[in-house]
């Protein structure tokens, strides 16, 4: 690699950072457009980084490049959520009972249990942005311990639309104990080796998370910004 496509993947990196940000920040709400000369000046870079940045997005769902017009944000409506929950709850499950099939040791599962640890942390000091961070991370080495190359591609897709759903009702949402309790049952069931209780316990969790989510979103009628 030269140095100087070594800069130019650091900068997309950045752009991609700084784009994501100020998306789920609000800074750039849904349906509002940005040139991208004008998300390159705000970055302080040039425009080739700020579209390749828009360009790993827009796989993503987060934004649409249009002609003439730059980067557009999407919205997600309740249906999309309905959409996205359905195939993460299937392909999540799936990875759950592979997982299980792995006959991993105590050591390949310390990543699983620690963010379980640190969610019941959260809970206790009342903190719910460091609660979602290590829920995040549960789900995401979840489904990198059922060892499937296309499902985490698929997830990791959706993975930034299911954030801004929760950073946009987290505070709305019952105190998620019951969440937490889902989450060491499905990490027992793994490191027992019980694939089919791994894929049941994790698909109703997944059913509860959705059905919590979309009335919420449906309760006050929001958009994801």
């Amino acid at each position: 690699m030269t140095e100087t496509t070594a800069k130019t993947l650091s900068s997309t990196q950045r752009a991609v950072h700084e784009l994501r940000g100020l998306i789920f920040r609000g800074e750039l709400p849904a349906g509002s457009d940005h040139l991208e000369a004008e998300l390159a000046q705000r970055f302080g870079m040039s425009r080739t980084p700020v579209r390749e940045a828009a360009l790993i997005l827009e796989s993503q769902g987060l934004v649409e490049l249009r002609p003439r017009k730059g980067v557009r944000v999407l919205p997600v409506s309740s249906d999309d959520m309905r959409e996205i929950y359905d195939v993460l709850t299937e392909l999540e499950s799936l990875a759950a009972g592979q997982a299980a099939q792995q006959s991993y040791a105590a050591k390949d599962l310390q990543q699983l249990e620690a963010a379980i640890n640190d969610m019941d942390r959260a809970i206790a000091s009342d903190d719910l942005e460091a609660w979602a961070d290590a829920d995040d991370r549960f789900h995401t080495e979840l489904v990198r311990l059922g060892n499937n190359s296309r499902i985490e591609t698929i997830v990791a897709m959706m993975r930034d639309q299911v954030r801004r759903a929760r950073a946009l009702t987290l505070f709305m949402r019952p105190l998620p104990t019951q969440s937490n309790e889902d989450h060491r049952l499905v990490f027992e069931a793994i490191k027992n080796g019980d694939p089919a209780a791994a894929h049941d316990i994790h698909k109703i969790h997944r059913q509860k998370a959705k059905t919590m989510l979309l009335a919420l979103l449906e309760k006050h009628r929001l958009t994801l910004i």
